[in-house]
């Protein structure tokens, strides 16, 4: 496993994290069960994955309390956890109380990585006042560091003005070959800033392994009925996933793995962080990591990328 650093000579994390929404409940489908999601973290860290990321709004807490449980088995020291305050808590009375309901949730003292899940479009509650109260949870030593979620440059930077003894350290966005809005101003403005990017959904709940196509679909909550699953898009999709496919095929790699270490290659730093229902899922994603793709094989898999006609209206 690769290792690399959040923000600027900021904390290390593997190079492949794990994205834990999955353990919320059943919303990925009814084959989702607390003990795989354990399972899948303990192998997870067999592997040097050290980055779990959760968060309260996922199953109203109930996969905090489940990566709380693996961080237990496990041992705290091996574990870097990631998780997120709602959107709905962002007032500065609320941030304190949510921050220690997931503290109990996780059975930990200190949360490694506290992010804003996304900015609140409907309280309106100013920025500026919601930074300042988690800046008191740093200073109080409840969190180690700071971080943003689903964050354009302009509310980054309002993020940042606002606080003085600390900086931000991540910003962690829907990122994929599938979804590339954000090399537009984001990733330029984080590579300059050396703040890293946390890639959620790198591999676009599944379709760049190739495991979905027109007639084979899933029927999670999650996914059932997305854009993305139309036909004509898994059809478009899938002359992306042949690229993958012949790349790691003379690399000895799956097409989800060509898709997230060509993430990795991205300007600045960025850390894809799959999700895993089972242990299996996760030593395919952790073999993204300890390779690199060449020049001409980023080329060729970003043109695919790009030459891609979905219509997601």
């Amino acid at each position: 496993m690769d290792y690399v650093s959040l923000g600027k000579g900021g904390p290390k994390v593997s190079a492949i994290g794990l994205g834990m929404w999955q353990a919320g409940g059943k919303a990925w489908g009814a084959d989702v069960s607390d003990d795989d999601c354990v399972a899948a973290m303990h192998r997870a860290h067999e592997l040097g994955v050290t980055l779990i990321d959760t968060a309260e709004g996922y199953g109203a807490g109930h996969s905090e309390e489940v990566v709380g449980r693996a961080v237990r088995e496990i041992g705290r020291d091996n574990v870097f956890v990631a998780t997120k305050v709602a959107g709905s808590h962002l007032r500065p009375e609320y941030v304190p109380r949510a921050c220690d309901a997931s503290l109990k949730r996780l059975g930990i003292s200190e949360i490694d990585l506290y992010q804003i899940h996304f900015p609140d479009p409907w309280d309106q509650q100013p920025l500026k006042e919601t930074m300042r109260a988690l800046e008191r949870l740093w200073i109080e030593g409840k969190v180690r560091h700071l971080g943003v979620s689903n964050f354009a440059v302009r509310d980054l930077e309002e993020a940042r003005a606002a606080l003085s003894r600390t900086d931000i350290v991540e910003d962690q966005v829907y990122y994929s070959l599938l979804h590339r809005t954000v090399e537009a101003e984001l990733v330029p403005y984080c590579k300059r800033e050396g703040i890293a990017l946390l890639a959620w959904s790198p591999l676009d709940k599944g379709l760049l392994t190739g495991k979905f196509a027109p007639g084979r679909k899933p029927e999670d909550e999650v996914r059932s009925g997305g854009k993305s699953f139309r036909d004509g898009n898994l059809a478009e999709i899938g002359r992306l996933v042949a690229v993958l496919r012949a790349v790691g095929g003379k690399l000895g790699k799956t097409p989800g793995q060509v898709a997230l270490n060509w993430l990795t290659r991205q300007p600045g730093t960025v850390v894809p962080i799959p999700g895993a229902k089972r242990p299996g899922q996760v030593e395919e994603n952790a073999g993204a990591a300890g390779w690199g793709l060449t020049d001409d094989e980023m080329r060729v898999v970003s043109e695919a990328s790009t030459s891609l006609n979905l219509d997601l209206f």
